[in-house]
Order: structure tokens, then sequence, then C-alpha cells
């Protein structure tokens, strides 16, 4: 047999831990090559992460909701079936139960170049056979275990056979007895009997909330001993109430006593930790410059409802964003420094001859700003298509990291919250940020007169580094226009 530990891999580039947010296997279970194993959660998204080679699972080495740091192991698999037949006579002497070796460079979580670990994308299951740590060979008749024996020494006596029991507890085998008196190690005699209790694998795998798993160390509950009643066997509060005989204060007030506090920590970690980082960054690195501009949208709100009756847009969702990212698209071309990065390492302006449109989106998760790769290359209905499953990936919490890599420029919509505008942050390596505010019926002056339109308010943020206030508001006018009169995108 031979036991192999899946290291956990990095993901996106530079990631240094994960979370575990749900296991799909347990101890006993059958898994094959690429078969989804777990879910995690990164500072960038959650991955699914595929099992590299096939065997059966020994252990998971991280519980749900801990955070694990890449390289470090996370479950234990067996990749040899085991070669005794059932009630076969077992030998004399405990013989090692398996070889635990770790994922070899090449494979997801083994050893890549620059010592870093293999990440997800671009590395296969091995084809090769396991190597094993050669033996000695003056190791060849000893006594060998598993890291779980437990050895106790007991005064010597005269040479005689080996024995071989089960250990039982509670009617059930926990464990195989072996007495050795006397015998040969290594060259040498032992001059005392050595008792070599090899445990069974006896881990228990408790499903439990964060919440309940604090509930119980607040309540002093071992969760191994609690029974579940919640769905899969999940330990519920009520569960953990009930072993710790708090039958005069049921979990319901247990929960109420801890609402009751004053003042409540919540672990920023995980997306929105990198996005605290990111923005912290930005603001303080980027000069940043906002400028507004309130726009009579009515044209394409009736332009809207328009293209939700053509044929070419039949099965997409359109609305007013969908015109709004066709008019950055279209003014970027004007105004190619607003589609640019900094380079403070060079002292360079980089100049994008690609629209990688982002769109931020917020996910229970937190916020998320993924992007549509090459939009300014795309139909109108290629970008409403791409928009639609842009951000229903987003709230079903999918997005990849590689969906959020290599954005060039950034919509966020604070139109849906009912917000009219804001001085949105850049995104990091983006030179500008557009917030579409709400779309509001307003009193507004046309020929002369006062009539109600559909307004709404546009709100530009911008390096100032490469982006000066005639470019910015060129740029924002353009935009402007098209929302204006969707019409003057034939003049782009």
């Amino acid at each position: 047999m031979a036991r192999k530990q899946f290291k956990l891999p990095d993901v996106g580039e530079g990631l240094t831990d994960g979370e575990i947010l749900r296991w799909y296997v347990q101890p006993g279970d059958r898994v094959t090559v690429n078969q989804t194993i777990v879910e995690i959660e990164t500072a960038k998204a959650a991955v699914e992460l595929p099992c590299p080679f096939e065997g059966e699972v020994v252990e998971l080495l991280a519980e749900v909701g801990q955070t694990i740091d890449v390289g470090a192991p996370i479950i234990t698999i067996e990749t040899e079936p085991d070669a005794a037949a059932p009630g076969a006579a077992a030998p004399a002497i405990p013989a090692p139960t398996a070889t635990t070796e770790t994922v070899e460079a090449g494979l997801i979580g083994g050893e890549a170049p620059g010592g870093r670990t293999a990440v997800l994308v671009g590395y296969g299951p091995r084809t090769t056979t396991a190597k094993r740590r050669p033996r000695r060979a003056e190791h060849a008749g000893a006594h060998t275990h598993t890291p779980s024996a437990i050895a106790e020494e007991v005064p010597g006596g005269p040479m005689g056979t080996e024995q071989y029991q089960p250990v039982r507890h509670g009617g059930l085998e926990v464990g195989r007895l072996t007495e050795a008196r006397e015998a040969p190690y290594a060259g040498e005699s032992v001059p005392a009997r050595t008792i070599l209790l090899e445990e069974q694998s006896s881990r228990v795998v408790v499903l439990a909330k964060p919440p309940v798993r604090k509930m119980a160390r607040d309540l002093g509950v071992d969760l191994r001993g609690v029974t579940p009643s919640g769905p899969g066997g999940t330990i519920t509060r009520e569960d953990v109430a009930a072993a710790a005989n708090t039958a005069d204060a049921p979990a319901a007030a247990v929960a109420a006593r801890a609402s009751d506090a004053r003042e409540e920590r919540i672990a920023v970690k995980g997306v929105r930790r990198m996005t605290a980082q990111a923005m912290v960054t930005s603001a303080f690195t980027a000069p940043h410059v906002t400028e507004f501009l309130t726009v009579d949208a009515t044209r394409t709100v009736e332009f809207v409802e328009r293209l939700r009756e053509h044929r070419s847009m039949a099965g997409l969702k359109v609305s007013p964003l969908l015109v709004l990212a066709k008019a950055m698209c279209l003014a970027v071309r004007r105004t190619p420094e607003i589609n640019a990065t900094f380079d403070d390492a060079a002292h360079e302006i980089v100049l994008k001859r690609y629209v990688n449109l982002g769109i931020a989106a917020a996910t229970p998760r937190g916020l998320l700003v993924p992007n549509i790769k090459d939009a300014d290359a795309m139909s109108l209905p290629e970008l409403a298509a791409a928009l639609g499953e842009l951000t229903a990936t987003a709230r079903e919490g999918k997005t990849q990291p590689a969906d959020m890599a290599g954005g060039t420029i950034t919509i966020t919509n604070v139109g849906v919250f009912g917000v009219d505008a804001g001085t949105p942050i850049l995104n990091p390596g983006e030179s500008a940020i557009l917030a579409f505010g709400a779309i509001r019926p307003q009193p507004w002056v046309v020929d002369g007169a006062v009539v109600p339109r559909q307004v709404t308010t546009l709100s530009l943020s911008f390096d100032h580094r490469v982006v000066d206030g005639e470019a910015g508001s060129r740029f924002l006018v353009d935009v402007g226009s098209v929302l204006e009169d969707p019409a003057s995108a034939l003049l782009f």
C-alpha cells in the first residue's frame, strides 16, 4: 500500500493560503483522478480542487472553516489496495500499514520550479510508478509499526515465540498486540520484552459549522461525543446544548446571550481581506481625482425597451448598464490613456490596446471585480451575453481567479442600491473607474421648458499620474453623450 498526501496548491498567482469551505469526500470513500474532493476559498475566489490520483481517502487533514497555508497537506489517500485477503492469518509481527508519500513534482500540490507548489492549471496525474524511500537491509527482520503505535518496555524474559492477538474494547477490535521476547533488532538483542499496540484509525470526522464549534468550546463540550441531528450528520446548536445538559437553558437562550454582547468581532479573511488590502494600497498609491456628470438618460431608457424586443437580443438581459458598458468601450478609442496602467518600477505608462471591462459585484463573499475579456471587440448581443454570465457567476460565488485578472477599466453600478453618485476607489493596476448612479425621473429643461426626464449621474475616478483633467473630462463627456443619445455611438 502507498499513502499520498495532497498539498494545497496555489490556485492563483501568489496566493499564500486558503480556507476549507466544503469537503466532498470522507474517510473511506473511493476517489478517481480529477474527481472534485474539496472547495476552498482564497483571497480571490472560491475554487473546487480535483484529486490528482486514484485511491481511498484515509484522512482529512483540515476541517471546514480552517485556513491552510499553500503547500500544506490537506488529505491523505491510499493509492494501492491492501493485498491481504479477508480472513487470512495475521502476521506474527505487525507489518507497516502504508508508506506516506507527498505529491511528486509536476502534480497538483507537488513541487514546482523555484521552490513553489504546483498550481491547479497545467498539471495532470502522474503516470510513473510510486517511488518509495529505500529501506536499510539490516532492518528487514526488525519490528516496524506505524507512527500511531504505542511501545512499552516490560521486564525481560526468556526467548520465546511471538504472539499476535486482537485488542478489543466494547466488543470492537481497536488494535493488534504483539509481544516479542528479546527479539533481535538491527543485529542487536533487546534485553526486554516490547509490547506494540498498533492502533487502528479511530479518527472521528465531526461535521459542524464554525458558530456551533465556538459554542461547544464555550460550553466545554467535546463534539466527538455529540450525537448529530442535522442534515447529513451535521451537529446543530441544539445537539451541543443537549450534550451540555442545559435543559434549563436551550440553544436558543445560549444564542440569545451571545447576541446580547455589546461588541462583535468578525474575522477579515479571504476575499474581504484581499479587498481591504487592495483598497488601502490603491488609495494611498494612486492620486485619485473624481469628476461628476449629470446626464439625461431618457433616450437610453427608451432604447433599452426597443432592444428587449429585438430578435438578436432574445433570451438576453438588457439594461442601461449594457449601454454604458458599450459607451465606455467606444470612448476608450478617443482617450486611450484612460485604459492604461502606471508602471512604478519602470516609470512608464502602459497603454492597453484592448479593453478588459471590469464589473464590480457585491456578493456574499465580499466585493468581486471580474472582467469581460476583450469587451471592445464584442457586438452588443455578445456583450449582453458576457455581462449576464459574469454577474450570474459572481452571485453564485463561482468566479475564478482568472476571471478577475487582467482588468483594464471598471464600472461600479451603485445605482442598483438607489445611490446617485460616489467617489469610487481605483481597482489596483487600473487608471479609471466609473460609478453609474441610479436613473430617476427628475425635472429637466428641454427647449426652454421644464419637463420630467430620466436623469442619472456618472462619477469618474482616475489616476492623475496617467490621466490629466482634460483627458478625464473628455472621456466622461463621450460616455455621457452616448447615454443621452445612443445613436451618437455611430460617430465613434
